[in-house]
């Protein structure tokens, strides 16, 4: 059979029952459809917990002092509560070899006032490296210095909520500067006003106060207490993160006296780690979804087979004429699968479309960037060909064995 006589044979054969086939590639649309479009949410989403956690650092290695482990039937301190990091340790991180920056952190939460407005939020006493070390970008201003810190200056660096908050929503980030700001009781003077990095599922970035770290020490602790809350670190490069965890966690074991590391007074958070236990747990979600979406490839490759199953039953004469004529076995078999691969394809390529619409419609609305990949495209459209092969192979066989006889004499 040539195939140019195969594609008109096809289109004849489909088009015969308009209704009956366009209900039937509806089946592969929704399931080609939904595969793309919880795909491309999925890989979205995955990439936006990503730059999430990447937003708070570059190649960030967190250290907060105590662990949170039970002792007996007592509870022990808690990460972060305990006192157990100073600037001695902060001074010594520094020479581990590819630690590219450290900054100390002294943080509370305290009320904040200006204009005759209040407001409650994190105070966090920093370092002049802890800009480059969490990605803090300036919208307006400076960055605390190391001078300020040393000289104990009544500095402040506020978030674009602060502003909102102690200034009016109407303020803008320019007018911020040089204003006073009250923090229990000692007045500080704005010198700058952070980038808006927004709120995510580490806290609001946005809706932070940075003051010099010696300052926060001296007028904060209280009774000289120079215990820090944490210790941020930068590795040089992603791939020396490891190591310098590893040479930081046996430094401050030998510092701090501790033989045993189950027993350490501190722990250690690595961004990459992180990063790799929060792509791994969305991976495994969006595979999950595209499996309970190719369900539905499966109840419409059924729909398939059912209708080339009652295709033949109609045509059982015509199969008889043509093989009395002359056609062959492997003619029928293939007239009756081109006609099951184009319905899928047909259904494929609608399906690529309403997906790749979908997902332009979800990144529309602000609800999650999709991402739509080639990949994901090309898995499509070989599920759609598999699909039309697998449930088109049994009634297509069905029809090409029939006996012609048989065939001629059906009712």
């Amino acid at each position: 059979m040539r195939t140019r006589d195969l594609i008109d044979e096809t289109y004849v054969a489909l088009s015969t029952n308009k209704a009956r086939s366009g209900l039937t590639v509806l089946g592969i649309v929704i399931g080609i459809a939904s595969v793309i479009a919880l795909v491309a949410i999925g890989q979205g989403a995955q990439s936006s917990v990503q730059a999430s956690i990447e937003s708070i650092g570059s190649n960030l290695i967190e250290i907060l002092p105590g662990a949170a482990r039970q002792i007996g039937f007592g509870a022990s301190g808690g990460r972060g509560t305990a006192r157990s990091l100073t600037l001695d340790d902060e001074r010594a991180i520094a020479q581990v070899a590819n630690v590219g920056a450290v900054s100390g952190e002294y943080s509370g939460r305290y009320q904040i006032a200006a204009s005759g407005a209040n407001t409650n939020t994190s105070v966090d006493g920093v370092d002049a490296s802890y800009a480059a070390i969490r990605n803090t970008a300036m919208d307006q201003g400076s960055f605390i210095t190391d001078s300020q810190s040393v000289s104990l200056a009544k500095v402040a660096v506020i978030g674009p909520t602060v502003v909102s908050d102690l200034f009016g929503p109407d303020t803008s980030t320019a007018n911020a500067i040089g204003q006073r700001i009250r923090i229990n009781d000692l007045q500080f003077t704005v010198i700058g006003v952070t980038r808006s990095k927004g709120s995510s599922g580490f806290g609001n970035q946005d809706d932070v106060v940075y003051i010099p770290l010696g300052t926060a020490l001296q007028y904060f602790a209280g009774n000289g207490n120079h215990f820090l809350s944490g210790i941020d670190i930068q590795a040089t490069n992603q791939t020396s993160m490891t190591q310098v965890q590893n040479d930081v966690a046996a430094l401050l074991l030998a510092r701090h006296g501790v033989n045993d590391p189950t027993k350490a007074d501190f722990s250690i958070l690595n961004q990459a780690d992180i990063v790799s236990a929060a792509s791994s747990v969305t991976q495994t979600f969006t595979i999950l979804l595209a499996a309970v979406a190719g369900i539905s490839l499966i109840v419409g490759g059924i729909g398939i087979m059912n209708m080339m199953l009652t295709t033949v039953t109609e045509r059982m004469r015509e199969i008889g004429l043509r093989k009395a004529i002359g056609a062959t076995g492997g003619d029928i078999n293939t007239q009756f699968l081109a006609e099951a691969i184009a319905l899928t394809f047909v259904g494929g390529g609608i399906g690529v479309a309403l997906g790749w619409g979908i997902s332009f419609v979800v990144t529309l609305i602000g609800l999650v960037v999709a991402q739509v990949t080639f990949s994901s495209i090309f898995l499509a459209f070989g599920v759609s060909a598999a699909i039309g092969i697998i449930f088109g192979w049994y009634p297509a066989r069905r029809a090409a064995s029939q006996n012609p006889i048989d065939a001629l004499r059906y009712e």
